[in-house]
């Protein structure tokens, strides 16, 4: 069965500019968007009159953060003719859903995803590689999106992501790529400051070095639980460092390649994060545990020798189907039909990314570029 690519919108201009441009060029996306989390949110006892609450309330916060984001956000309401909650929605829909859910006592059930990355030193051709596959619910194979943003004052971005969020996965001209995917502890949601993570997931990508990158992922405040794959790739990709930080909301840890390699799931594997936080998303999530060997027991042997074709076929693995690392359309506890909704394979350093949605049904891959930044490159390098 074939999907529709995910669109790719081009953006520039000022911020309240190119979100009009986002917001015109997926309205249809963003409105199916929002209805589905709308809707979720309706089940939990928010209707829309208190939805627009929760998303201005959030507003302050924001603006502290960035507030040319709150401008962008303002831009695709008006572009895609929608409300500007249902705009905050899709930037804040974790922590939206999850206070709701909160509130009645029942549990949140993240999104999952299985990301990996290998340094020039365990690849073939001496390049960074980085990718994954984003589980969460099948409706969002057809309300994805690539943005290409040009900036005038940091590194362009290709970012995938939902429809109207201003960021998710990626990477940026500078050669830094991001991943990301959920983790739960029991500090989750206990307070109500912190910053949505779609909006730190923006920020890392536009940093012109990995340690600005960090410093957003250490210093931001969260109301959730995060996982984050970040590299940076420099002269062409053959020159890279890259870690992963696993977010609690008020403590991150920081978890290493093993001799170039580097694979993640949905469970905490820092030791220091497994002796202070208590993991409570396996019990929703326990394919984890071996969605994480069975990529890195693909990759490993291959080291040195590592290619995105071997990235794709250790995402494309269906050991234990439906609750695999491809994962076909299911219905989880909560009887929602969740998949792995969109496959991403990235050479950050050469501005190379490719996506196939819904990558159990359908093995069409789209490429999508962004011309690599030499020079703010090799200043990343000096």
């Amino acid at each position: 069965m074939d999907y529709a690519p995910f669109p790719l919108i081009d953006l520039s201009g000022t911020p309240r500019e190119r979100g009009r441009m986002h917001g015109k060029a997926a309205a249809d996306r963003l409105r199916r968007g929002a209805r589905m989390y709308a809707e979720s949110l309706l089940k939990s006892g928010v209707d829309w009159k208190e939805l627009e609450r929760r998303a201005e309330a959030m507003v302050p916060g924001i603006e502290k953060f960035d507030p040319t984001y709150v401008e962008e956000m303002r831009g695709i309401a008006e572009g895609a003719g929608e409300p500007f909650a249902a705009v905050v929605l899709m930037n804040a829909r974790t922590e939206m859903v999850a206070a709701a859910r909160r509130q009645q006592a029942t549990k949140h059930f993240p999104d999952g995803c299985t990301a990996a990355f290998a340094l020039p030193e365990a690849t073939a051709d001496g390049v960074l590689l980085h990718g994954q596959n984003w589980d969460w619910r099948a409706e969002c194979a057809e309300t994805g999106v690539i943005l290409r943003i040009r900036n005038d004052d940091g590194p362009d971005i290709l970012t995938f992501t939902e429809a109207g969020g201003l960021a998710r996965s990626g990477l940026n001209s500078a050669g830094i790529g991001l991943t990301a995917n959920a983790l739960e502890c029991d500090r989750d949601y206990q307070h109500g400051a912190g910053v949505p993570l779609p909006f730190i997931r923006r920020k890392v990508l536009e940093s012109a070095h990995l340690a600005q990158a960090v410093h957003t992922i250490f210093s931001t405040p969260k109301l959730g639980s995060n996982h984050m794959a970040v590299s940076q790739a420099v002269a062409g990709g053959s020159s890279a460092e890259a870690f992963g930080f696993e977010c609690a909301p008020d403590e991150t840890f920081w978890v290493s390649a093993d001799r170039g390699v580097y694979v993640h799931a949905n469970h905490w594997i820092a030791e220091p994060a497994r002796a202070k936080v208590k993991d409570t998303g396996l019990a929703e999530t326990p394919c984890s545990i071996y969605r994480d060997k069975r990529v890195r027991d693909q990759l490993v042997p291959k080291r040195g020798k590592l290619t995105l074709e071997d990235f794709r076929a250790a995402f494309f693995d269906d050991w234990g189907a439906p609750w695999s690392v491809c994962r076909p359309p299911r219905l989880n506890t909560r009887g929602v039909q969740t998949a792995t909704t969109a496959m991403i394979l990235m050479r950050p350093g050469e501005g190379h990314l490719e996506a196939c949605p819904m990558p159990a049904l359908n093995r069409r891959f789209t490429t999508y570029s962004l011309t690599p930044d030499r020079t703010a490159q090799r200043a990343a390098a000096e």
